[in-house]
């Protein structure tokens, strides 16, 4: 008897928890503008700046539209250079030893959504796993599996919104956030890696939504 109760005590700890981490998700896409305004969204145009290591810091836009097409460009002597991308049929990324843009055919273009949006649908589990201080700030640590992969998130106790970001080879920082239309997006984004060469920070001073790009925009 008493081991029945157990097994079942088991089993209601883990509905719990599940049911704790969807609460958690819908909590942040509704905070942070709603569910059907995240899906009418269609594209992104950030611009800022980008910092490299402690003094390298470079003009950078970002666009993005549905449903995964995406080009990075910098300015660096005054000209405009395209660092990375998705076309909608081949991804391009700088050969920094070459000096020149190359085409990478095993390029995988992220998603234009971010997880949380459908998660269900895409095939992933979620899992509650307590709180966790993400510097000064108490945060709600959830994790998201599909297949072999898992991506840990923190969220705001307060405000919902997601603070950090763990993957398999990245760790993302998010901050500043601010509103942009009726949608809240950070204004600060820092990544780091095990390959300390990849770390950069990105402060962005604009971001305009569902903006009408040109047709060759993506073109590379």
């Amino acid at each position: 008897m008493k081991r029945l109760f157990l097994v079942f005590a088991l089993i209601l700890s883990h509905l719990t928890f599940a049911q704790t981490a969807k609460e958690i998700i819908d909590k942040n896409i509704e905070l942070s503008g709603g569910l059907t305004n995240w899906k009418l969204l269609n594209s992104v145009l950030l611009q800022g700046k980008v910092v490299l290591g402690i003094k390298d810091e470079y003009p950078i836009k970002i666009y993005q539209q549905r449903p995964n097409l995406t080009k990075t460009i910098i300015t660096t002597g005054g000209k405009e250079t395209a660092i990375e991308g998705f076309d909608g049929t081949k991804g391009y990324a700088m050969n920094y030893a070459a000096n020149k843009l190359q085409e990478y055919p095993e390029y995988v273009p992220e998603s234009f959504d971010n997880d949380f949006i459908d998660w269900e649908s895409k095939g992933f589990a979620a899992k509650y796993l307590g709180k966790e201080k993400v510097g000064e700030i108490y945060c709600h640590k959830v994790e998201l599996t599909k297949n072999v992969n898992k991506n840990m998130y923190y969220f705001d106790t307060k405000t919902y919104m997601l603070l950090k970001e763990v993957k398999k080879d990245e760790t993302v920082v998010y901050s500043e956030y601010k509103k942009v239309g009726n949608l809240t997006m950070p204004f600060k984004i820092e990544s780091s890696s095990s390959k300390k060469d990849g770390d950069y920070v990105m402060l962005f001073n604009k971001i305009e939504v569902n903006k009408v790009f040109p047709a060759n925009i993506f073109k590379f």
